[in-house]
């Protein structure tokens, strides 16, 4: 008795159940808002009900400078020359641009042999929350590449946690400690001994997950009604999740090859990541919590930390498979013919831009107005696919994590091998 009393509790304990639990009750409370009250009301509970996602994503980034600081400029400094360095960054972005190129390459595929937009006629779209994400496209230049990636101040990257601004600076600082020596080990130990300290925190953090997940699936499920949007999207929808489980299919097959067994340990250890990430839509509030569990898989401390921050720059797989998928369904819809060669110009135009608005709010919304924008398809097309952008962000969220967690696995691996 005492036995399964025991199972029961590390059953409901575990973090990946909770959240789980905690995505079925808030779907079941926003439905029946949705269902017994007016517009009104409803809007006001889900804007009240998202506070609490709001608290969890915020103090998920509260952490995430100093955590990426602290680990990177420890894992260059134990790294300890330039060389290295670059040895692990030729692998890491040799790795990211092939894995975008495929994604790209699976979007555009799928849209085209499911032809989602050919011949769709909806209904009443949105032109205000439209034109909300096209004016973020109005700095889409070189000019905003440079600056997103060159920080002027680390402290605005840091208070902006503009994750690969900060990382140029820590890479900086680290090669600048190791090449001191002995000199700079005061500092090294500090910043380790904050990095633990920061983890530490993530353990604290990470008990409010499932009311953050609660709140964010409550609030959508109060403001939208999900038969119909379904039953309208219907094709869209599940063209994409098509797209995106061909997606998870090839990053399983590639992890397989390359840590064969090992595989199955590392999808274990990232399921609760993948959860908090699919139930909030952002890959950025597992970002702590995703260094720890590939720590505790094998994959040295100084690797995770030099990979997950340039993969959460570079490495968005589910949102660049979207990127193309979504560009060429609103052309679809419009009657805009894209040969092959525009299209494979459409996916290298994507491989460039996308890696230029790292850390932009609906960074993949951005892209695809910019995108279409360059390619004569009407801007305003964006608002063919918001309605249904926050399920597709879900899916995108977890399979962004999931690359990332198999990139740094597998360069791990490698690392054991130089």
């Amino acid at each position: 008795m005492d036995t399964i009393q025991t199972s029961k509790k590390t059953f409901f304990s575990n973090l990946t159940v909770q959240i789980i639990f905690a995505m079925i009750c808030g779907a079941l409370l926003g439905i029946f808002i949705h269902k017994y009250y007016n517009e009104v009301g409803a809007k006001n509970f889900s804007d009240k009900i998202k506070i609490l996602a709001t608290i969890f994503i915020r103090l998920v980034q509260m952490i995430i400078a100093p955590l990426v600081f602290t680990t990177l400029v420890v894992g260059i400094a134990k790294l300890g020359d330039i060389k290295s360095v670059g040895r692990i960054g030729g692998k890491a972005l040799g790795w990211f641009f092939s894995a975008s190129f495929v994604s790209l390459l699976i979007g555009m595929f799928w849209v085209n042999i499911l032809a989602p937009g050919v011949g769709l006629k909806l209904g009443k779209i949105d032109l205000v929350s439209a034109s909300e994400v096209t004016q973020k496209t109005d700095g889409f230049s070189a000019q905003n590449f440079v600056e997103h990636i060159i920080p002027k101040s680390i402290v605005e990257a840091m208070s902006g946690n503009e994750i690969l601004q900060i990382v140029i600076f820590s890479i900086f600082f680290g090669l600048a400690a190791a090449s001191i020596g002995a000199n700079a080990k005061p500092v090294v130990n500090a910043l380790d001994k904050t990095s633990h300290i920061i983890l530490k925190m993530v353990n604290y953090v990470m008990k409010f997950a499932p009311i953050g997940v609660f709140g964010a699936i409550a609030g959508v499920f109060a403001i939208k009604d999900v038969n119909d949007l379904l039953f309208t999207y219907a094709k869209f929808f599940s063209s994409f999740l098509v797209g995106i489980s061909s997606l998870w299919l090839f990053l399983l097959v590639v992890g397989y090859i390359f840590l064969k067994k090992n595989m199955t340990t590392l999808l274990k250890r990232i399921t609760s990541p993948l959860v908090i990430a699919f139930g909030t839509t952002s890959s950025e509030a597992v970002f702590p919590k995703l260094t720890e569990e590939l720590e505790r898989f094998g994959v040295k401390d100084k690797i995770v930390s030099f990979m997950l921050p340039l993969g959460y720059s570079f490495n968005l797989d589910g949102s660049m498979m979207y990127m193309t998928f979504a560009s060429i369904f609103i052309a679809q819809v419009y009657g805009v013919h894209l040969d092959l060669g525009t299209q494979m110009t459409m996916l290298l135009v994507l491989m460039l831009t996308s890696k230029g608005i790292a850390g932009v709010p609906r960074a993949s919304l951005v892209v695809v107005a910019a995108t279409c924008g360059m390619f004569k398809i009407p801007v305003e097309g964006i608002a063919l696919i918001l309605p249904i952008d926050h399920f597709c962000d879900m899916f995108r969220s977890a399979t962004n994590v999931l690359g990332n967690a198999i990139a740094t696995s597998v360069i791990g691996n490698w690392e054991k091998d130089s």
